[in-house]
């Protein structure tokens, strides 16, 4: 016969209160949570998690709706996040959107069916009306790592147009000045772009078109074919600065492909500092983006909508990207450039 509540209190000597409190998420004194814990794994206790529902009304159940699971960014995302939420007593359900605003539309239908507490996503879409029928049904959705049309929705990003501009700025500190960027269309590709050109502006370095490359998303595909477009120009660029982590990727496979060598041929400065710069020789320069923070800030502030509701506005959360010096970039005389 399964172990219940009133065998963890013969087990434990506590009040049905404090256990209740303990296994529904609230803070008990820690002598008590060993206790506890320790009688579910002798007893082998499971909760009867669909009974409790009907009581609490929450499933303790986090959805995390993410536009491509097979990036190692949103791999790292959902690692941070689903570490965050165990340790609080909820379990995450994952959906992929597969780079689709359909599936993506889909996916929150879903989380809402399923009766989920609140909802953590990177989104495709940026029109707010994938996320109607989360708001019908009054489920708190907080956006991680890009933004939508509305102010309405809790977001944590990265300061992404500063983060891209003192990359430039960089590269124009080492004596760069035919610099090349290669970005997407997307929200976090538009935002690096548009750092990328206040540093050059500011400088007062033009930005010859042929130097721009761009796609939809972000792709190893985007970088490979653009860096390849690169170095078949005459004049092509001493640097290049790469918006995401699968571009970079196919920049480097490019590069390797065609024996060109970086730093002393092609410098490079990407963004997010996953397994790439840790094999990459010469270490990659690069834009780190706190992971761990943008996962946790994220799941912090659904918690907190889930049990104050809208008793506060909404939050919009702009994390510093640091800037980490490698060896990708050489430092070049202006007047040779």
């Amino acid at each position: 016969m399964a172990a219940t509540i009133k065998d963890i209190r013969a087990e434990t000597g506590l009040g049905l209160a404090t256990i209740s409190k303990y296994l529904n998420g609230g803070n008990v004194r820690n002598e008590n949570r060993q206790k506890i814990e320790e009688a579910i794994k002798k007893l082998d206790y499971h909760p009867n998690v669909t009974a409790r529902s009907l009581v609490t009304k929450r499933t303790r159940t986090i959805g995390f709706v993410v536009n491509n699971i097979a990036s190692n960014f949103s791999g790292v995302l959902l690692q941070h996040a689903s570490a965050y939420l165990h340790e609080r007593g909820y379990g995450m359900m994952i959906c992929d959107s597969s780079l689709s605003e359909r599936q993506e539309e889909e996916n929150i239908r879903f989380c809402v069916e399923k009766q989920v507490d609140g909802i953590l996503m990177v989104s495709s879409a940026v029109d707010p009306g994938f996320l109607a029928p989360a708001v019908k049904a009054g489920i708190p959705a907080v956006l991680l790592d890009r933004e939508i049309k509305s102010d309405a929705f809790d977001c944590v990003t990265i300061d992404n147009s500063n983060a891209s501009e003192r990359a430039t700025d960089y590269l124009l500190g080492c004596g760069h000045r035919r610099i090349a960027v290669i970005h997407s269309e997307e929200y976090t590709g538009n935002e690096r772009f548009m750092g990328y050109l206040a540093s050059m502006k500011k400088a007062g370095v033009s930005v010859p078109d042929k130097y721009v490359c761009s796609a939809h998303i972000h792709s190893t595909e985007l970088g490979y074919k653009s860096m390849m477009k690169l170095l078949k120009l005459k004049d092509r660029p001493t640097a290049v600065l790469t918006t995401n982590y699968e571009v970079s990727l196919g920049v480097i496979m490019a590069l390797n492909e065609q024996g060109i060598g970086c730093p002393e041929d092609v410098s490079l400065i990407g963004f997010d500092e996953l397994i790439l710069p840790m094999v990459m020789r010469p270490k990659l320069t690069l834009v780190a983006q706190p992971m761990e923070e943008i996962a946790s800030e994220g799941a912090r502030i659904l918690l907190k909508r889930i049990e104050e509701g809208n008793s506060f506005p909404p939050q919009r959360v702009s994390l510093y990207a640091a800037l980490k010096e490698g060896e990708s970039v050489r430092r070049i005389d202006v007047l040779k450039n």
